[in-house]
């Protein structure tokens, strides 16, 4: 079932040049996301630097207006640090290679690819969504760190807005690639969601239902200048 992903790895473990591979807690400041050219609704913040590059692993949730259409109510994501990865030959299609594996099959769980990965690779932290701590309505997208791999930090987390959207260049049936602006918590000052497969729901739908639809992406988190790695 995880041969295809399982050689995927094999091949970065390979390629990465490094004396010794690390899998974890690399520096991605110099690092660029792969924007599309002539688009500024998705803009790398001046004086900001990549804190932590993540595989994104979940699921995207709506629910059918009376309208007959799909409306998001958020998504719930295992957040797999992929930083050492960057610059490596296969870093390009790391969230298609983790989709395949992952939509495999129905009974495929976000645990199931954790653990092809492998003991060697972090879960960095959730991704979900909360209530709008502003408006009291509505939902905003969370990362959270706090029970994961900044355990006892209680700033580990940040809810975003919204801040820039462009439709995924690789077609309709991937999410929309996002620029996010932390609003609360300490983790991020930005978040890209970029290089995204799948997760789009139905053209239409029966008023009231609910459905969820597997998804992977990349995550960018930026922060400050002074990062600790």
């Amino acid at each position: 079932m995880f041969a295809k992903f399982s050689s995927v790895l094999l091949l970065a473990t390979l390629t990465l040049a490094t004396p010794v591979f690390k899998i974890t807690g690399c520096n991605v400041q110099t690092e660029k996301p792969n924007l599309p050219s002539g688009q500024t609704m998705l803009t790398v913040p001046s004086g900001e630097v990549v804190e932590n590059i993540a595989l994104g692993v979940g699921v995207q949730n709506y629910t059918c207006s009376s309208a007959g259409t799909f409306t998001s109510v958020g998504a719930v994501a295992e957040l797999i640090d992929v930083s050492c990865l960057a610059g490596s030959p296969i870093f390009g299609s790391l969230t298609t290679d983790a989709f395949e594996i992952f939509n495999a099959s129905n009974a495929i769980t976000v645990t199931d690819v954790i653990d092809a990965l492998g003991s060697s690779f972090v879960v960095l932290g959730q991704h979900y969504f909360v209530t709008n701590p502003f408006t009291g309505s509505g939902v905003s997208p969370t990362f959270d760190f706090r029970a994961a791999s900044k355990k006892g930090d209680p700033n580990a987390f940040v809810i975003a807005n919204k801040t820039g959207d462009i439709p995924a260049p690789t077609g309709s049936q991937d999410v929309d690639w996002l620029e996010l602006t932390g609003a609360i918590g300490d983790l991020a000052k930005h978040v890209f969601r970029i290089d995204t497969k799948a997760g789009q729901a139905p053209l239409s739908c029966t008023p009231g239902a609910f459905f969820s639809t597997k998804y992977t992406a990349q995550y960018w988190f930026y922060n400050g200048t002074t990062t600790k790695h």
